[in-house]
This record gives structure tokens, C-alpha cells and sequence, in this order.
């Protein structure tokens, strides 16, 4: 479990690239990167951000792909099995994360329009307000 990522971290040293710089690099938190690392991939965000995480360090690495993915897969799985979990509890914990962010965002959607709408009633009623208050100075200035 902990060997993949250590394989990983002597990987980045021997090429000379410190953490910051591959964070920096690959726009994945140095947090995240440290997880991978350490082997702490419960730690890392589900599904395909996590081989994205670890796509984004290979490529900035020059590693293949091929070799490493494979690897990364028995090594989540062994991970999972640690932690108490199996893989498949795991990515249906992501799927309906990413459901509830999917519903959350359409409801956003929806109050929108009805806030748009009020910001309308708003500037219309204003201008009337505008208009009437104008109309009336205009009347009190031609009876004088």
C-alpha cells in the first residue's frame, strides 16, 4: 500500500522536484500529492479525480501510464481493504456525492430566474416611482 506511493516520492527525488513545485505543476493541492505519497488514499477525492491526481503526476514526472495505473488500482484496493472498505463502497460513496452536487446545482439554477425576476419588479418600480415623482415637480412647476 504505503510501497506504491513511497515508489512514487523516490520517483519525483531522483528526477529533483520538490513537492511545492510539483504541486505548482500539476494545480492538485500538495496536500493531496502528500496523500498519494504516503499511500493515504482514502485521503485523496474518489473516482476519477483520484486517477487524475495520479495521471497529472506521471505525466509531470515522464512516467507511463501502462506501468503505474495497473499498480495504483491493486494498491486503492489494498487500501480500501485496510480502512474497511471495499472499492465498490468507495466509489458509490463518490457517485452520490457527485449526484448531490449535480441536484444542489440544479436547484441553484431554478432560484436564478426568480431572483432575477424580483430584481425586474425592483427597477420597474423604481422607474414608475421616478416618473411619478418627475411628472408631479414638472406640474408644480408650470402652476407657478
Amino acid at each position: 500500500m504505503a510501497a506504491f506511493g513511497e515508489e512514487l516520492r523516490r520517483q519525483r527525488d531522483a528526477r529533483g522536484v520538490a513537492l511545492d513545485v510539483m504541486s505548482a505543476e500539476t494545480k492538485v493541492q500538495a496536500r493531496y500529492l502528500e496523500a498519494l505519497e504516503h499511500g493515504d488514499f482514502h485521503k485523496l477525492p474518489g473516482g476519477v479525480f483520484r486517477r487524475g491526481i495520479l495521471r497529472a503526476y506521471l505525466k509531470a514526472l515522464g512516467l507511463e501510464e501502462q506501468e503505474w495505473l495497473p499498480r495504483f488500482d491493486a494498491s486503492v484496493a489494498e487500501n480500501a481493504r485496510a480502512h474497511g472498505l471495499s472499492a465498490c463502497q468507495d466509489e458509490e460513496a463518490w457517485v452520490t456525492f457527485a449526484y448531490n452536487v449535480k441536484k444542489n446545482r440544479n436547484h441553484q439554477k431554478q432560484t436564478y430566474g426568480w431572483r432575477w425576476a424580483g430584481v425586474l419588479a425592483i427597477a420597474l418600480l423604481l422607474g414608475a416611482g421616478g416618473w411619478a415623482v418627475w411628472t408631479f415637480e414638472l406640474r408644480q412647476l408650470v402652476q407657478r
